[in-house]
């Protein structure tokens, strides 16, 4: 029998929240109406972020596959125009990906060569805001699931002072140190759920 490790059970936390964040985001994906409606990211459209997203997960199987970026770029298939089908087939794909990888192996990034457990948790993350952006988007539920936020938010909030610098994220939004966790966090990347949706 193999003996559990912190790191085990780290990733197997991290797993099932991989999972979460994609439901999250499938569920707000079965109520887009509207493909060319704004979002809280200003630039895109519901359809550029949806596509964003579906974008980043069909990275996933090829970095943890051992490609370097170059190599997993000129793998990877242009987006088809049926987006919920996409966005189930690439989830799928990544989430298989995510299940058999080893969580102390390296995977090649744009910017570093990081082990797959911290690619994981920069994934989870970015799925679960953009969970929130499509919600606003479609004026559906934005209110996320807790312990996705509770982990996420360590993942930015060691970050804080470098997110903005990053270009990544606008800038971070004030807000009361006793405002509930979800809204803070979301403050980090410059989102303010104040706003009306």
């Amino acid at each position: 029998m193999t003996e559990r490790t912190p790191l085990h059970d780290e990733a197997t936390t991290w797993l099932r929240l991989q999972q979460r964040a994609h439901q999250e985001f499938t569920t707000r994906v079965a109520l887009i109406q509207d493909w060319d409606g704004p979002t809280p990211d200003t630039e895109w459209s519901v359809r550029d972020l949806v596509s964003h997203v579906i974008e980043e997960q069909q990275w996933v199987p090829w970095l943890l596959s051992g490609l370097g970026t170059r190599h997993a770029r000129s793998r990877i298939r242009p987006i088809e125009s049926d987006l919920p089908m996409e966005w189930h087939r690439y989830s799928l794909a990544a989430t298989t990906a995510w299940r058999d990888a080893s969580p102390t192996a390296t995977v090649q990034l744009s910017y570093d060569t990081v082990e797959v457990i911290d690619y994981l948790k920069e994934q989870v993350a970015d799925v679960t805001i953009h969970s929130w952006d499509l919600a606003r988007a479609v004026g559906a539920d934005d209110r996320l699931d807790d312990e996705l936020v509770a982990h996420v938010w360590t993942v930015f909030e060691p970050q804080r002072d470098t997110l903005q610098a990053s270009g990544v994220f606008a800038s971070p939004v004030p807000v009361p140190d006793d405002a509930p966790l979800q809204s803070r966090l979301l403050a980090l990347t410059g989102r303010d759920a104040r706003l009306a949706a």
